[in-house]
């Protein structure tokens, strides 16, 4: 190792402790019992450790059905974004038509439109249609703000695939649709993952319109959830803690485990030719 690079490692060290220490005295914080979250010095450590937290937030709050939703809310508008994004994008990729420049900027503005001015509307739409508290009152919201991300980003990912190798597939026979699917698909997967890891984030950690859109327990998400913890007179810190601890581990490891894909489809957006 050259001393010259030894200010940087110790840098780059104190920033990631410093990073990482929340969610460690949060995971930490989780097991230690409900007095101890109160203490003027609690002690670092647990004592004792204890589940209680977790059997609280399973069995009393059935936080499990919440975990469900975002995955069924987040799963289902990831699939769509991404099925419908990469056809709109791979044809504003590759078609040259007049127009284009301002369908791309039209998706860009809808992009930047403040969710809050569309609440109180979608509300009383979703109510006189009876989907408060139903999956699609949040997965068609959803769709509004993540597509035009996805359409943004998928579009980048094809224009920097040689058109060269389409042209090839077409001259071995191969129709427009394979031509996509077994041609520009597969060189695409990098952006394809990558866009669809970061709509699924947003999706899962949403919180206005799965505020406005549920109404009971049941049919909320984990975010609007976990604040609902809140009790008349305490605040069970202890089972927020552990709720954080829960949904916050496996998106944290998926992301750690696919790093590399994820940077990877990110460089490869960012490049052309």
């Amino acid at each position: 190792m050259r001393r010259s690079g030894v200010p940087v490692y110790i840098i780059t060290g104190l920033f990631i402790l410093l990073s990482f220490f929340p969610f460690f005295w949060t995971l930490l914080s989780s097991y230690k019992p409900g007095p101890q979250l109160f203490q003027i010095n609690p002690p670092f450590w647990p004592q004792p450790f204890t589940w209680e937290n977790y059997r609280a937030i399973f069995l009393e709050r059935r936080f499990y059905l919440n975990i469900i939703n975002s995955v069924v809310v987040a799963g289902a508008t990831t699939c769509i974004c991404v099925g419908l994004g990469a056809l709109a994008a791979y044809g504003l990729a590759r078609l040259k038509f007049r127009g284009k420049t301002i369908i791309l900027g039209f998706i860009l503005v809808v992009s930047l439109f403040p969710p809050v001015a569309i609440v109180s509307p979608l509300f009383l739409l979703w109510e006189k249609t009876r989907i408060i508290n139903t999956y699609l009152a949040l997965i068609l919201p959803y769709l509004t703000f993540a597509l035009p991300l996805t359409v943004w980003l998928l579009t980048a990912f094809f224009r920097q695939i040689p058109f060269e190798l389409e042209e090839a597939a077409r001259m071995d026979g191969a129709g427009p649709l394979r031509t996509f699917w077994e041609v520009t698909l597969p060189l695409a997967a990098p952006g394809i993952f990558t866009t669809a890891i970061l709509t699924f984030i947003y999706c899962w950690n949403e919180f206005l319109f799965a505020l406005a859109f549920t109404t009971n327990d049941a049919s909320r998400t984990i975010p609007v959830a976990i604040v609902m913890f809140s009790g008349y007179h305490t605040v069970p810190w202890g089972q927020i803690l552990a709720a954080v601890t829960v949904v916050t581990v496996p998106v944290a490891v998926l992301v750690l485990v696919l790093q590399r894909r994820i940077i990877s489809g990110l460089t490869a957006g960012a490049l052309k030719g």
